[in-house]
């Protein structure tokens, strides 16, 4: 374990944000138990001639904090970021995973003002400044992925770790084609969707900012978004999760929404703002280590033979001009052992049951057997 969470923070130092003298890094933690993990970073930062600094954010004081939002405590969070992004150069995020229904009782009018009041900050955050986002394995984690604490551990830590300079040369003909890409269509079980993604390009994730990592997104055109998608893996989001969540879109805009818990609540959401019903994102996931949901979204948004089509705010390196204070990333598996599907480039079918098709993507599938 020691010498992996070593590994790990060499790797999120020197690869992921590559801190350089006099970098001024902060380091968010949501728990003590991350203390051994945190003490390697920071060796690593100042070895580097960097800077590091360290928050701790309690989820469970930070929960009761958001309860009583009002609009003073939100003009003061509002000018704390937006110090930490002009202090800042890098940003470690990392989550420790207790409740996923801790802010369940945070008012939703409040979550949307404060929503709205962070978009600019965080904006400069995501898309101006390095930064990395990580969950540290815990015990909630392991009991959502049906293993024990240390066998998680040591999954997490191998997914976290996994050869992301291999990747990014692998994941290069599937960025050559989806970059010329114009139309996109996607046929699963509960899903008949198309859209555009022409002159949007494409962007790899391979462990420069989430951790774990192993996917491609692009955006699709705005207006050009049509059909229905059905989710096949949880999606957690302002302390709930809904299951089953299936979209149905006319000219980009969801014009219904429903699950198998709160439709109302659902539709809250997306009422959060105008651009909250529009899409933001749209990707594919190839973690090789990766392979059953857990209700995690850093690691299910990367499960081999996976994709996530997401309403909300796009990223300005792939932006199609929607904003919004939310981003909802939801997942689709296409594999055989989740119903199958297919995705077709310009009507050519580029991955048939989650698997790439194509002589130059097939090494994307990493010898996956099902």
């Amino acid at each position: 374990m020691s010498d992996k969470l070593k590994e790990l923070a060499d790797s999120i130092v020197n690869y992921s944000i590559h801190v350089e003298k006099n970098e001024k890094v902060l380091i968010t933690t949501q728990s003590l138990e991350t203390r051994e993990f945190v003490s390697y970073l920071i060796e690593a930062i100042y070895k580097s001639g960097g800077v590091p600094c360290l928050k701790i954010n309690d989820p469970l004081l930070g929960a009761q904090l958001s309860e009583g939002n009002n609009e003073a405590r939100i003009d003061l969070l509002k000018t704390i970021q937006e110090n930490e992004v002009e202090l800042f150069d890098s940003f470690i995020n990392i989550r420790y995973s207790m409740n996923d229904y801790e802010t369940k009782n945070v008012p939703g009018e409040m979550a949307k003002k404060l929503s709205q009041a962070l978009l600019p900050s965080s904006d400069v955050r995501v898309n101006q400044r390095k930064w990395v986002l990580l969950n540290y394995p815990s015990l909630l984690d392991s009991y959502k992925a049906g293993m024990s604490s240390r066998e998680f551990s040591h999954f997490a830590l191998d997914v976290m770790t996994v050869n992301y300079q291999q990747m990014g040369q692998l994941i290069k003909p599937l960025k050559t084609l989806m970059d010329k890409t114009d139309k996109v269509r996607i046929v699963s079980p509960g899903t008949d969707l198309t859209f555009s993604i022409k002159g949007m390009g494409s962007i790899p994730c391979v462990g420069e900012m989430n951790i774990p990592d192993g996917e491609l997104y692009s955006a699709p055109v705005k207006n050009s978004v049509n059909g229905t998608i059905t989710y096949n893996t949880p999606s957690p989001y302002q302390g709930r999760v809904f299951n089953h969540v299936s979209l149905e879109f006319k000219d980009g805009k969801i014009v219904k929404a429903t699950c198998d818990e709160d439709n109302e609540k659902l539709n809250e959401i997306f009422n959060t703002d105008e651009g909250a019903r529009y899409v933001g994102e749209f990707s594919l996931g190839f973690n090789p280590k990766i392979l059953y949901p857990m209700g995690d979204i850093l690691y299910d948004e990367k499960i081999l033979g996976s994709l996530h089509f997401t309403p909300g705010q796009a990223y300005k390196d792939c932006y199609n001009g929607n904003d919004s204070g939310i981003h909802w990333d939801m997942v689709l598996i296409q594999r055989k052992d989740y119903g199958g599907g297919e995705i077709y480039f310009d009507d050519v079918l580029i991955r048939k049951d989650g698997m790439f098709v194509l002589e130059e993507l097939k090494p994307l599938n990493f010898d996956y057997k099902g």
